[in-house]
């Protein structure tokens, strides 16, 4: 932010930096905030300091500052959590009503800081969108027949589609995309099945051991009961991206098998995607390869619980772009 903000007093005005997400006075201009005599200001903060009320390093910072000289200074600064500290300390008024300005004003530029970062991001978003668009029609034209040409679009195309929804992930600004209805479970014997020929091919590798998507507790027949159920007579997972999404997530996440979690997850997201015809795209191209399935499933893993929303709406996003023509 990095701004400076004035702050009337009754005795004048008062420049006051905004910088980290909080506002920064120096020992002189607290003086003239609370209207006490230097040496009390320095008597305080020594005190405050010294007490381990606060951390000094933490709550202090120098800035530059230029002088009535015209020369340039390294000024010691400190932060609100000081300022109404010393505030307290003084049991002055003045320094209540410019906490009550300095809350006020720091609410109001972090939200028009984030208001103004979230539009100049959507407009970003639209001109990348309108930029891949231009992309896909040039590798329409019979100028761009060669292989290299057609392969250098695609690199192009998809790496631009992945920073375009990682960076909407960064941003907290992912929506659910277009979905397709539907999607078919597997039958719990289906499902045990698939992974019992997994288990063995990767035990066969030496990849895996016995204790390899070994169900803990009936836990896969409870999330995939979970999926298949309904709210009030819907869906509860009313599209093929929003099952997979799930099921991929509550896998990962919820552990129902004694080992192997990710890689059994993974597994029942690739085998429930062919399934449904959704593996590969109208082109013939899987809608995620291994190196970004294996990616994809560490970040479920490593994801924290309260962004659950956020990540099955990535999931969904990422499939969903793989079947754009």
């Amino acid at each position: 932010m990095n701004e400076i903000s004035i702050y009337q007093t009754e005795s004048g005005s008062i420049e006051v930096r905004l910088d980290h997400e909080t506002v920064w006075l120096t020992q002189a201009q607290m003086v003239s905030l609370f209207g006490r005599e230097r040496s009390v200001i320095t008597k305080h903060l020594r005190n405050i300091f010294t007490e381990g009320e606060l951390e000094q390093n933490s709550v202090s910072a120098k800035f530059a500052h230029t002088a009535a000289d015209g020369k340039t200074y390294q000024v010691e600064n400190y932060n609100l959590d000081v300022i109404i500290s010393v505030g307290y300390r003084v049991k002055s008024q003045q320094g209540t009503r410019f906490r009550q300005w300095a809350t006020r004003i720091l609410r109001e530029h972090l939200t028009k800081g984030y208001t103004i970062n979230r539009q100049r991001f959507e407009t970003n978003a639209r001109e990348l969108e309108a930029a891949l668009l231009l992309v896909r029609k040039a590798a329409q034209s019979p100028e761009l027949q060669t292989d290299a040409g057609r392969g250098l679009v695609d690199i192009v195309t998809r790496y631009a589609q992945t920073f375009l929804l990682l960076q909407r992930y960064d941003e907290g600004l992912l929506t659910e995309p277009r979905t397709a209805p539907g999607g078919t479970l597997p039958t719990l014997r289906e499902a045990q099945a698939a992974l019992a020929e997994l288990k063995v091919d990767l035990m066969s590798r030496g990849e895996a051991t016995d204790l390899f998507a070994q169900d803990h507790r009936d836990g896969l027949a409870a999330l995939l009961g979970n999926l298949d159920q309904t709210v009030f007579g819907e869906p509860a997972y009313p599209s093929i991206e929003a099952k997979a999404a799930h099921l991929l997530y509550f896998v990962i996440k919820n552990h129902p098998f004694s080992d192997g979690n990710k890689r059994s997850g993974a597994f029942l997201f690739v085998d429930f995607l062919s399934r449904n015809g959704r593996l590969m795209d109208s082109a013939g191209n899987p809608v995620i390869n291994d190196i970004g399935l294996a990616a994809l499933a560490l970040l479920v893993a490593e994801s924290a619980p309260a962004n659950k929303d956020t990540m099955i709406r990535l999931i969904m996003n990422m499939l969903a772009q793989g079947t754009k023509p």
